[in-house]
């Protein structure tokens, strides 16, 4: 009996610590015209271009940037992939458009005349795309919201709208570094088709994926670099402007503390020039303090509201898609709580962790974080106290009880350091709570409140 206990543990331990590790990467994402501006600083090719957010700013984008160009790119800026076949809840197909350059400077006039300082006073426009006609509303991309695969049903509001350059491309391949466990360094991975997602260029053509994996101590040499061009096979481009441009792409991912850089697709242009065609960069959050510059390009706007909360009262938030908000004092006593959750049939809204000296304000805040979740249906608090004491745990949640209106039930299961002293701080404050002897206990009638 008790081996079937842990085997259902370990499974379902498995399960949520997987869930929660793919969340809880500490990274920053920056938006494709960052990531091709930041390029552009360590020499790397990539397509002029430049964001814009309103109207006002797409005539003088036309005017000033792109003067000559007969077309545009228009992409949508969401921090999310595949925006390219997402859609729009306003029912445009696709965040990606190639849109004639004097098509683009008539709308932005009509708007003005409008008066509107936005895309949304055009109603129907007629833009090429190919050889075909497709009519795009461009209201229906800035300010609206774009779901794609990886975005959600939820999706993502575009505030921002990236016009580039129209090249002519030969050729599309796919580039990425990443950090590897397996080889302790960064890794370079390429492929001599790109375009689409990774995953399917795995599936479809292993054998063309080239892993390089780079000595981090050494830095980057010829021959790595070699290699990596070799198996990305470029069509026209010079193959020492490309090695070049490999070891410059590698400088970029080790002095900016990338963890991710990933370009899809790395194109030839039929001016023989390798190009980054677009542009995804994750940056290491704990070196924030080194790259100041960098971490002023976050957008909070694009992540989840409560994560911003956390990160700003000093907590660890992750929300997850269950019924049942957890506050905990450490990552394991959160996994463990998460684990018995699911193993009494319900599921953890979230993976929160106040820390080992949390004070009565981040308890506060805590609780404020919680309450907003309208998915949270319960609260269960299970504290061990070590250098977190129970006493001031306590005296946080009486608080949090002034300040939000609790309408869940609150299950609190304290231990350790001051414990008598907290359950009397609970007891004495008139609050209606669920008390529990054990975390088994606690979790148990956590699910039983949710189903009462």
């Amino acid at each position: 009996m008790v081996r079937g206990l842990l085997n259902k543990l370990v499974s379902r331990s498995l399960s949520v610590a997987g869930q929660w590790q793919q969340q809880q990467l500490r990274r920053l994402n920056i938006h494709e015209y960052q990531g091709a501006e930041l390029m552009g600083k360590y020499g790397v090719n990539v397509p002029k271009g430049v964001a814009v957010s309103s109207v006002d700013e797409v005539r003088k984008a036309i005017r000033d940037v792109f003067p000559n160009e007969s077309e545009l790119v228009v992409k949508s800026q969401i921090l999310a992939g595949g925006r390219g076949l997402g859609t729009f809840k306003s029912g445009l197909k696709g965040g990606v458009h190639i849109v004639k350059a004097d098509q683009v400077e008539d709308l932005a006039d009509r708007t003005s005349v409008i008066g509107s300082w936005e895309f949304g006073a055009i109603t129907r426009r007629y833009l090429w795309l190919g050889s075909q006609f497709y009519k795009v509303q461009l209201g229906k991309m800035l300010g609206q919201i774009l779901v794609t695969k990886q975005t959600g049903p939820q999706g993502k509001v575009v505030s921002k709208v990236y016009l580039c350059e129209k090249l002519s491309l030969v050729n599309e391949m796919y580039f990425a570094i990443t950090l590897d466990r397996k080889s302790a360094g960064p890794l370079i991975i390429g492929c001599s088709k790109g375009g689409t997602s990774i995953e399917d260029l795995a599936e479809k053509y292993p054998d063309m994926i080239v892993k390089v994996p780079i000595d981090v101590f050494k830095g980057i040499t010829d021959e790595d670099a070699a290699k990596v061009v070799d198996g990305l096979a470029p069509k026209v481009a010079d193959r020492n402007d490309a090695i070049e441009q490999v070891k410059k792409l590698y400088e970029l991912f080790c002095k900016t503390d990338c963890t991710l850089l990933e370009i899809n697709p790395l194109a030839e242009t039929s001016e023989k020039q390798l190009v980054a065609a677009d542009a995804k960069l994750n940056f290491d959050d704990n070196a924030a303090f080194r790259q100041k510059e960098i971490f002023t390009l976050r957008d909070p706007s694009q992540e989840d509201p409560r994560e911003v909360a956390a990160a700003k009262a000093d907590l660890n938030y992750i929300g997850l898609d269950g019924e049942i908000g957890c506050m905990v004092n450490g990552a394991g006593l959160a996994m463990a709580t998460m684990d018995i959750i699911k193993l009494h049939g319900g599921t953890p809204a979230n993976f929160l962790d106040v820390g080992g000296n949390a004070s009565e304000g981040q308890v506060v805040e805590a609780f404020k974080i919680l309450t907003s979740d309208d998915k949270v249906k319960a609260i269960l608090v299970n504290i061990f106290g070590g250098i977190m004491k129970c006493d001031v745990i306590a005296s946080g949640i009486v608080n949090a009880a002034k300040l939000v209106a609790l309408k869940v039930p609150v299950v609190v299961r304290l231990e350790g350091t001051n414990v008598d002293q907290g359950k009397r701080i609970l007891k004495e404050s008139g609050m209606t709570l669920i008390t529990a002897e054990d975390l088994d206990d606690a979790a148990e009638k956590a699910v039983k409140a949710i189903a009462s």
